[in-house]
Formats: structure tokens, C-alpha cells, sequence
């Protein structure tokens, strides 16, 4: 019996082949980047205050500053003078250049205030939804909605995404999902109204989330077992380059829209990609397509300029199966070890979006230079993919992402009881929490593809990381409306979030040289100790003898 596994071994477990599609598909993972997160620059909230007729021209003709306009027309600082003008008429020729107040208030009483009737100031160069549909003060949980709204169309979408993946290949779903994406990103950067903005926002987190996760399924499945997680962890750095690269964009292009149609047009760009990247042969083999399945191992042979193996019409999966295996949900949680697997894994993917989306929604609420604050905690996650990187081949999977959850927790706990004064103590600690999440946040997707078997890796996938989509819906509410009790309230959730994550980590089998499960069998195998792989392979090929080389290269290996 040949496996994909065995040819790769042969032919480049990562050769020319495997580093070409590689690029290609990290182009489609910083592309979802802005998707995830654009909304930091989409939906900004500048200073504001209410817009009083009469006010600009008693500016001008006093010759005011800025900060002398705000000093005599508006009621403080805060929501108050934010949200709330003085019932005054500003066009009234009483009114003077020093304190014009004064006369209306001589005799010591409040002057009244009104609601913002007449829209409102902003003070920015640039624009965001909130500015152009003055989304402030009564109208201000419409921010939240816009940013909820794609997490439940990445919510949504996550089941029918990850079934077409499975039932019809993932190399359409990645392109299909991919071209609409990049539709309604053109269409919510032309959207005439707030509703339409909605409207749009959730159909392209239907979609969208679809092309990140088939692509990262894709490149796990052409590389060989030695690469695996470097490419898994790798691809998910290519979306902190993405992160750094909205950053820049956003600074050059300040106006909401102009900022959306330039994230979106270059994604039509990677549809061309369609005809470099060719469908995972595990796949194929999962669905009895073994015609095709060989082909592609023969093309990936040709490209890394080596000869396939003489016996590759064998190609199977790990075990045989009498027929087709079509993909289920309820396959999830058939069976005891792969229910359990699911449960934990929606829970790591639940935590670790409310933590690292509420933390940046957190440290944002501080203030600061908005495009600065994002690129430093951008960057905070290079080093994040570089400890999995150098931890995970010492320690494996399961304890770095036990000690990440403790360590994401541990951060948000600590942060509660740091003064406000202390902001650079804050920031530093924040950070730790947000390389912690992150660090969680990657390897949860390689543990994820490696716990279940091909024929529903990716509706696992999908399914398991769902509940990162349901977290990402609830966590700017949790946020902001935990802030409004105590601004600390936010911090002890995401403590106890990520410090039972940290324990719940511990129930799942360690993946670590184990070669991707095929079947539920294998899945359900896992929690006992795996054979070496070159002791497996050394047994296929000695008792079938299907070449002559195989044995006398393992045997070579076994006197080293």
C-alpha cells in the first residue's frame, strides 16, 4: 500500500512544487487580513462634537483657535460635549468674542442643551462609516453591529464553506470564494447606505473565510509530515504581513472608501491563480479519484525534477474503503474520541477570538496614534510565529498551547490591577496577553487539521472554528458594554477564558510526528503512542516489496 505521505517522501516532501504553491496561497492569506480587521480603519471614531449653525461664522469673525471655539461652544469634554450642544442661537448679534455666553447666562443659571439635530463636526483629515454615517452617541452600537455582521457571515458560512470544500474539492472552494469576496468588497465600497453596508459586510464574511481556510487545508496537505507545521505556521504569519501591509495603506489612504477599493481589487488578481494550483491529492483519493489523484503526485515529481515511483499507481489512503467517503456533520461527533476533539477545539477557537479581538478593542479604548497602535501589535506577532517555530518540534503541540492559554489568561488577570497611570506597563503586559493569544490562535489551526481525517478536515475545520466567528459576533458588545460597569470587567472574562482554555489543552492527544489521519479510524487512534514513521514505511515496503530500492535504503538507514 502507497501513501501520499510515502510518494512525498520519494518526490520532495517540500520541493519546487510545494514552495511555488506555497506563495501562491499566502497571497490569499494576507488578502483576508483587511476582511478580519479592517474595521480599525473602516469605522474609526475621530474627536467630534455637534455641529451648531452660526458657530464656524462667529469663529471666523472673532478669529478663534480651535481650541478657543470648543472652549465657549461646547458644553465639556467627553460624551457630554460630544453628544450634546447648548440651545443657542450662534447667528444673534448680542453675542461677543470673549466668553459670548456670559450674556446668556447672567444671572448664573445652566444654559440649556439639545441632542445633535444638526449632525456633527469631526475633526479628521479622513473619513470612516462613522463619519459619513455619523455612526456617534445614540447611533453608536451601529459600529459594533458592522463589525458583528461579518463574524456572522464567517459564522454562517463556515458550515456551507467547509462542506462545499469537502464534498466538491478545495481547490473550488478556495477560487469561488475567493472571485465573490472580491465582488463584495468592490460592492460595500460603493454601498449608498448603511443598510446595503450591512447587507454587503455579512455576505462577504459568508464567503470570505472559506477561501483562508481551504487555502491553509490546501498547503498542509501537498507538503510531506517533516513540514507540515512550518508551512501551517508560516501561511498564518503571511496574515500578520497583511496586518502590517493595511496598516501602511490605511495611513496612505484615510478615506473609508478608497481604502476598501484597494484591498479589494487586488483580489481578483488571485483567480489567476486557478491554473497553479492544482487539488490536493488526499483529497482526490478520499473521494475514490485516484486517476487523478496519481496524476498530480506525477506532476508534483516533474516539477521537483524527480522521477515518481515506479509503484505510484498503488496510490491509496492509509486504509482502504469500500467506497467513496462522503463527508458529514455528523462524523464530527460519531464517535467518542473525535466528539471530544470537537468540543475542546470549539472552545479553544471561542476563546481565542474573544481574548485577541477584545484585547485589541481594550488597549484601543486608551487612545494613541491609531495607525501606530495596529502596527505595533501587528508586528507583536512575528515573534509569536517564531516560538512555535523553535517550541514545537522540542515540545510538541499540546503543551506550548496549554502554557499560551495560561499565559494569554495570566496577562488579561494582571492587566486589572495595573494603575492607569502605568500606561507603558499596561501596553507591555497587553502585548504578552496578545502573543500568547496569537501564539494560541496559530496553533489551534494546525492541531485542528491534524486531529481529523481527510474527509472532513476542512468541514472540521469549519465547524470547529465557527465558534471563533460566534465569539467575534458577541466580543464588541462584551467589550464595550462590560466597560461601560467597569473598565476592568473585560480583562477578568478574558482571564478566565484563556486560564480554562490553558487546562482544556491538556485533554487533547499530542500530534507531533504523526502522520495525518485518513480515516476516522486513524482519528479515533491517535490518543495512543505512534510508531515511528520510518519503521512504518520500512514494513509496508518489506512486506509488499514493490521495489527493490526501498528496502535496501531503509535497511541502509537502520545500521546508521
Amino acid at each position: 500500500m502507497l501513501t501520499v505521505d510515502d510518494v512525498l517522501e520519494q518526490v520532495g516532501e517540500f520541493g519546487w512544487f510545494q514552495k511555488q504553491a506555497f506563495l501562491i496561497l499566502c497571497l490569499f492569506s494576507a488578502a483576508f487580513a483587511p476582511i478580519y480587521v479592517g474595521i480599525v480603519f473602516l469605522a474609526f471614531t475621530p474627536d467630534h462634537r455637534c455641529r451648531s449653525p452660526g458657530v464656524a461664522e462667529l469663529s471666523r469673525r472673532c478669529g478663534w483657535s480651535l481650541a478657543e471655539e470648543l472652549n465657549y461652544t461646547v458644553p465639556g469634554p467627553g460624551p457630554e460635549g460630544q453628544c450634546l450642544r447648548y440651545a443657542v442661537d450662534w447667528n444673534q448679534s448680542a453675542l461677543g468674542c470673549l466668553d459670548p455666553l456670559a450674556v446668556l447666562a447672567a444671572n448664573g443659571s445652566p444654559l440649556p442643551l439639545g441632542p445633535c439635530d444638526q449632525g456633527w463636526v469631526y475633526d479628521t483629515p479622513g473619513s470612516s462609516i462613522v463619519t459619513e454615517f455619523d455612526l456617534v452617541c445614540d447611533d453608536s452600537w451601529k459600529v459594533d453591529l458592522f463589525q458583528s455582521c461579518v463574524n456572522l457571515g464567517f459564522f454562517l458560512g463556515s458550515l456551507g464553506v467547509g462542506y462545499i470544500a469537502d464534498r466538491f474539492g478545495r481547490k473550488v472552494c478556495l477560487f469561488t470564494s475567493t472571485l465573490t469576496s472580491a465582488v463584495l468588497g468592490v460592492l460595500t465600497a460603493v454601498a449608498p447606505d448603511y443598510t446595503s453596508l450591512l447587507l454587503f459586510r455579512l455576505l462577504q464574511g459568508l464567503v470570505s473565510k472559506g477561501n483562508w481556510t481551504a487555502g491553509y487545508t490546501l498547503i498542509t496537505e501537498f507538503v510531506g509530515l517533516g513540514y507540515r507545521r512550518t508551512v501551517a505556521i508560516l501561511f498564518q504569519m503571511a496574515f500578520t504581513v497583511g496586518l502590517v501591509l493595511l496598516s501602511g495603506l490605511a495611513y496612505v489612504l484615510p478615506h473609508w472608501r478608497w481604502l476598501q477599493l484597494a484591498v479589494s481589487l487586488p483580489v481578483f488578481l488571485l483567480v489567476f491563480c486557478y491554473w497553479f494550483v492544482p487539488e490536493s491529492p488526499r483529497w482526490l483519493l478520499s473521494q475514490k479519484r485516484n486517476t487523478q489523484a496519481i496524476k498530480i503526485m506525477g506532476h508534483i515529481a516533474q516539477k521537483n525534477g524527480k522521477l515518481p515511483p515506479a509503484n505510484l499507481k498503488m496510490l491509496s489512503l492509509e486504509e482502504d474503503v469500500a467506497e467513496k467517503l462522503s463527508p458529514s456533520f455528523v462524523d464530527l461527533f460519531r464517535t467518542p474520541n473525535l466528539r471530544k476533539y470537537a468540543f475542546i477545539l470549539m472552545y479553544l477557537w471561542f476563546t481565542s477570538s474573544v481574548v485577541y479581538q477584545g484585547l485589541i478593542m481594550h488597549v484601543g479604548a486608551t487612545g494613541g496614534n491609531l495607525y501606530l497602535d495596529f502596527l505595533y501589535s501587528a508586528l507583536v506577532e512575528f515573534p509569536a510565529s517564531f516560538i512555535i517555530l523553535v517550541t514545537i518540534d522540542r515540545f510538541g503541540r499540546r503543551y506550548p498551547l496549554a502554557m499560551s492559554n495560561l499565559a494569554a489568561g495570566l496577562a488579561c488577570f494582571i492587566m486589572v490591577f495595573i494603575p492607569h497611570d502605568l500606561s507603558w506597563l499596561n501596553i507591555a503586559v497587553a502585548c504578552v496577553g496578545r502573543m500568547g493569544i496569537t501564539i494560541v490562535f496559530q496553533m489551534v489551526c494546525l492541531v485542528n487539521a491534524e486531529l481529523f481525517p481527510t474527509f472532513i478536515r476542512n468541514l472540521g475545520m469549519m465547524v470547529c472554528s465557527s465558534l471563533c466567528d460566534l465569539g467575534g459576533v458577541l466580543t464588541p458588545f462584551l467589550v464595550f458594554r462590560l466597560m461601560e460597569v467597569w473598565q476592568g470587567s473585560p480583562l477578568i472574562l478574558f482571564a478566565a477564558l484563556g486560564l480554562v482554555a490553558g487546562g482544556m489543552t491538556l485533554l487533547l492527544p499530542e500530534t507531533k510526528g504523526i502522520t495525518l489521519p485518513e480515516t476516522i479510524e486513524d482519528a479515533e487512534n491517535l490518543q495512543r503512542k505512534a510508531k515511528p514513521k520510518e519503521n512504518k514505511i520500512y514494513l509496508q515496503v518489506q512486506t509488499s516489496e514493490l521495489n527493490a530500492q526501498a528496502p535496501e535504503r531503509d535497511a541502509s538507514q537502520g545500521t546508521s
